[in-house]
């Protein structure tokens, strides 16, 4: 039996799975109860199982029946502090938070592929390590994964790693996509405060207000992202949190306000952060006021190495169809922390289109949204794909 076939045969136990993932969402680090369930998952199966340190991760090791390297496939868990607006069976009961970037599909994804190679584990040409990260959204899991061994977690460093991303929007669903080279972008964070002073809304004479200054900082911002950098070097920078004051009749001692800055190149990278400090700072002391500004460096660019993207597009091909596989026209500027180990490693990220079936791609919420929905039906393919790309790099690396 294929893995495409085996896979559709489990779908009802990847969707149980997935639901009881998404009822209980937990962010960051440290998610005890969604560790339980993975390990329960993988009861009975012959996996060398570990769990993090500083984190609560799931490492599983399935060696091979043959002797050969190790490769390394990746699914994340945790999720968003977002408060899910939908009206499915399965919504979260955390309060707060929900499943809103799919990472409870990846979780059960990856399970069934532990179950999937488990089955066929004597024509394994070499060994599987399973990579359960927590801390993908912000709080660098693959880093702490890293520093604790999962690469080696076989007993040498794989020779490749695969991970695998679903999308609510943009894609249609079932549809697979990836490309060599640069595939999302790197992400900084920048923080400014504008100090001032504070006094009655009625005499702004008498005060130092900080937001019409904070408030031009933010237009300012644009224009120097499209008039002094190239627009074929493709750079965001989103103004995404803004405070100020506490009544109307009030203006506040300072302004705060964070942005995300979304880069590719090491160039533009380095450049943009001097730029928006001189920007905000000489802004600042245009209208009499102090100004701090930092930068909180975030992942770095997700690089797909060229022959791993090309072995991952023609392996989805084989499997699902030419129609169910193209090459990403251009990079995205989401990010991920899948990209600590393509620093370390060769390998390639893949994204799936989970659209529901009666939802338009172009206009579905889309992943971090509170109305964000995925559908249960990618789960097979998913899983058959994750277990199709660790079986055949054995083979062709032993």
């Amino acid at each position: 039996m294929s893995f495409t076939e085996a896979a559709q045969d489990m779908s009802e136990e990847l969707v149980r799975l997935r639901h009881s993932l998404h009822q209980t969402p937990e962010v960051g680090l440290h998610l005890p109860v969604t560790q339980e369930k993975v390990l329960r998952a993988l009861d009975g199966l012959p996996l060398e199982i570990s769990t993090g340190e500083r984190l609560s991760s799931v490492t599983a090791v399935l060696r091979g029946g043959r002797p050969g390297p190790a490769v390394l496939l990746r699914g994340d868990m945790d999720a968003l502090p977002v408060a899910e607006r939908n009206s499915l069976p399965y919504i979260s009961r955390h309060e707060g938070r929900m499943h809103a970037c799919g990472h409870d599909l990846h979780t059960a994804m990856l399970a069934g592929a532990a179950h999937l190679l488990a089955a066929r584990r004597e024509e394994l040409a070499g060994d599987v390590v399973f990579m359960f990260q927590p801390g993908e959204e912000g709080f660098e899991g693959a880093k702490y994964m890293i520093e604790e061994g999962v690469l080696d977690a076989a007993g040498e460093r794989v020779v490749a790693a695969y991970g695998l991303h679903v999308t609510s929007a943009m894609f249609p669903r079932g549809l697979f996509t990836t490309r060599g080279g640069p595939l999302m972008a790197a992400a900084d964070t920048f923080n400014v405060r504008v100090k001032g002073r504070g006094g009655h809304g009625s005499a702004p004479h008498r005060a130092l207000d900080p937001i019409p200054a904070a408030c031009e900082m933010v237009g300012a911002i644009q224009t120097l992202v499209t008039r002094e950098f190239d627009p074929f070097d493709p750079l965001v920078v989103s103004v995404c949190n803004f405070h100020s004051g506490t009544k109307d009749n009030i203006i506040p001692d300072d302004a705060f306000f964070q942005a995300t800055v979304r880069t590719f190149s090491k160039d533009t990278r380095t450049r943009v952060k001097r730029r928006l400090v001189e920007l905000v700072t000489t802004l600042g002391a245009a209208h009499g006021l102090e100004v701090e500004a930092d930068f909180g460096i975030g992942y770095p660019v997700t690089v797909n190495h060229d022959d791993e993207a090309g072995f991952a597009g023609r392996l989805a091909t084989e499997l699902f169809g030419e129609s169910r596989y193209f090459v990403t026209p251009q990079p995205i500027m989401g990010a991920e922390d899948f990209s600590y180990v393509l620093e370390e490693v060769p390998g390639a990220f893949v994204f799936l289109g989970a659209c529901p079936p009666d939802r338009d791609p172009a206009g579905a919420p889309y992943n971090h949204s509170p109305e964000a929905e995925f559908d249960d039906a990618v789960l097979p393919d998913g899983a058959a794909l994750y277990a199709s790309l660790a079986y055949e790099k054995l083979l062709t690396a032993a």
